[in-house]
C-alpha cells in the first residue's frame, strides 16, 4: 500500500511526519539519547550487520506469528514498551492501549505515564504495569497493588537507569509545570506547529506533565520532575529487594534493562518470569552496545529457563525476525509507536503495528519458516565480531 495522508508505509515515514507535526522540544525528547548517542545509534545500526539466509521453494503458504508472553496470548511478537508522559497526543496511553488491543497485543504502561492504569486497563486488558524503584517498600507495594486491582497482568521492573541525562547536542527544555511563564516560553514552538497545539486544546488543554500512577490514595499526582526527584533520592535496590517485590506481586514478573549475562542469571535465580535485553533506548550508560548485540550472550546464559525479550532499535518487521532468530521470544517497541501516534494518533499506532506485522510475515516467507517459533540462528548471517565479545 502506497503512503497516503492517512497511511505511511514505513516507521521512517512515521518519524518524518512526527518531526513535521511536533513542537521541537517534544520531538527532541523522543529522539534523545545519552551523551554522544553512541548506544542510541548502535541500537538501530547493529541490525543492518545481520544478514538473512533465504530459501526459494517449498515455502509455507501460511505463517503464524502468535506467541505467549508473561502469561498472555498475543497475535504477533511485538509488545508496546512503557514510555513516560506521552505528550505527543491528547489521548496518550489510552489511545495506544486501544490500538494495541485492536492488533491483538499487550501494552506496557509506565508508572510515569500521563494516564492512570485504570483507564488504560479498560482500553486494553492485556496491560503490563512498569515500575521504577521509587520510594519506600511500602509505597512501591502500594503502587503494585493498585495495578493488580486495576487488572494488570504482569509487573515490569525497570532497573537500567543511571540518571545519565547529559546530551552533547543539548537536552530539550522540559518545564516542571505548564505555567503561564512556561507557556509563553514555548509559545513560538506551538505557533510553528499549530496542529499539535490545536489538538490538545480541543481535548481539554496542553499536557500537565503529571504522573497519576505515582500518586498515593487521596494525593495529588506528582509532576514528572517531582516523581523524578523522589526516584533519584531512593536508595538503589539490591537483588534481594527485587526478589521481595517478585514474591509480593505473586504473578508474572519481568525485569527490564538486562545487558549482562550475569544479571540474566540473577533474574533466573530470583524467580523472574521474563527479562528484557535493553539499554533504555540509548538513554543510560553511553557506549553500551546495541541491545541486539547483547541478546545472543544473554540467551546462551539462561536458555529456556526464562522468557527473553528484546527492546531497542526495532524499526522493521525484519528487525523483529532477527531478534527472534537470535533467541528472543518477542520484542518491545517504544519510539516507533510514539512516532506513529504523533503522525496520526491512534490510527498511527495501528499503522506501525501493521507495518511490523507485514514485515515479519514477509521475512518468514523468505526464510521458509511457517512460524516464528521455527526461527533459528542459522537463518541469519552473523559477523564473527557482532557481539563484541572477546
Amino acid at each position: 500500500m502506497a503512503s497516503s495522508r492517512e497511511w505511511f508505509e514505513t516507521v521512517a515515514e512515521a518519524q518524518r511526519r512526527a518531526k513535521k507535526r511536533l513542537p521541537k522540544s517534544v520531538y527532541m525528547a523522543l529522539v534523545a539519547g545519552s551523551e554522544q548517542g553512541l548506544t542510541l545509534d548502535d541500537n538501530v545500526n547493529a541490525f543492518s550487520e545481520l544478514g538473512f539466509r533465504p530459501h526459494i521453494a517449498d515455502l509455507p503458504q501460511h505463517r503464524d506469528q502468535s506467541t505467549r508472553v508473561l502469561g498472555q496470548d498475543i497475535s504477533l511478537p511485538v509488545i508496546i514498551s512503557p514510555t513516560g508522559v506521552q505528550a505527543v497526543s491528547p489521548d496518550g496511553e489510552v489511545a495506544v492501549a486501544r490500538a494495541s488491543a485492536a492488533a491483538g497485543t499487550a501494552i506496557g504502561l509506565s508508572s510515569f505515564a500521563s494516564k492512570p492504569i485504570e483507564d488504560v486497563a479498560e482500553a486494553n486488558p492485556q496491560v503490563f504495569f512498569q515500575m521504577y524503584w521509587v520510594g519506600t517498600r511500602e509505597r512501591i507495594l502500594e503502587r503494585a497493588e493498585r495495578a493488580k486491582k486495576a487488572g494488570a497482568k504482569a509487573l515490569i521492573v525497570t532497573l537500567d537507569w543511571s540518571f545519565s541525562t547529559r546530551r552533547d547536542w543539548g537536552s530539550p527544555p522540559i518545564p516542571e509545570r505548564m505555567s503561564l511563564k512556561a507557556m509563553l516560553r514555548f509559545a513560538p514552538e506551538g505557533i510553528v506547529r499549530p496542529w499539535w497545539l490545536i489538538d490538545f486544546m480541543r481535548h481539554g488543554g496542553i499536557p500537565d506533565l503529571t504522573t497519576p500512577n505515582l500518586a498515593a490514595p487521596g494525593e495529588q499526582a506528582p509532576t514528572f520532575f517531582g516523581a523524578y526527584g523522589e526516584w533519584m533520592g531512593t536508595p538503589l535496590p539490591a537483588w534481594d529487594d527485587v526478589r521481595w517485590l517478585r514474591e509480593e506481586w505473586g504473578g508474572p514478573f519481568a525485569i527490564k534493562g538486562i545487558m549482562h549475562p550475569d544479571d540474566a542469571r540473577r533474574a533466573v535465580d530470583i524467580g523472574a518470569t521474563a527479562i528484557s535485553v535493553s539499554n533504555h533506548g540509548g538513554n543510560n550508560l553511553d557506549g553500551t552496545p546495541g541491545s541486539i548485540r547483547a541478546l545472543p550472550g544473554v540467551v546462551d546464559a539462561v536458555g529456556d529457563q526464562i522468557e527473553v525479550l528484546l527492546d531497542g532499535g526495532i524499526r522493521r518487521g525484519s528487525d523483529v525476525v532477527k531478534a527472534l532468530a537470535l533467541g528472543a521470544k518477542a520484542v518491545m517497541i517504544g519510539r516507533a509507536y510514539l512516532w506513529g501516534m504523533a503522525a496520526n494518533g491512534e490510527a498511527g499506532v495501528k499503522n506501525v503495528l501493521e507495518i511490523l506485522r507485514s514485515g515479519i510475515d514477509e521475512a518468514l516467507l523468505g526464510l521458509g519458516r511457517a512460524s516464528i517459533h521455527d526461527l533459528v540462528r542459522d537463518d541469519l548471517i552473523v559477523p564473527a565480531d557482532f557481539t563484541r565479545a572477546p
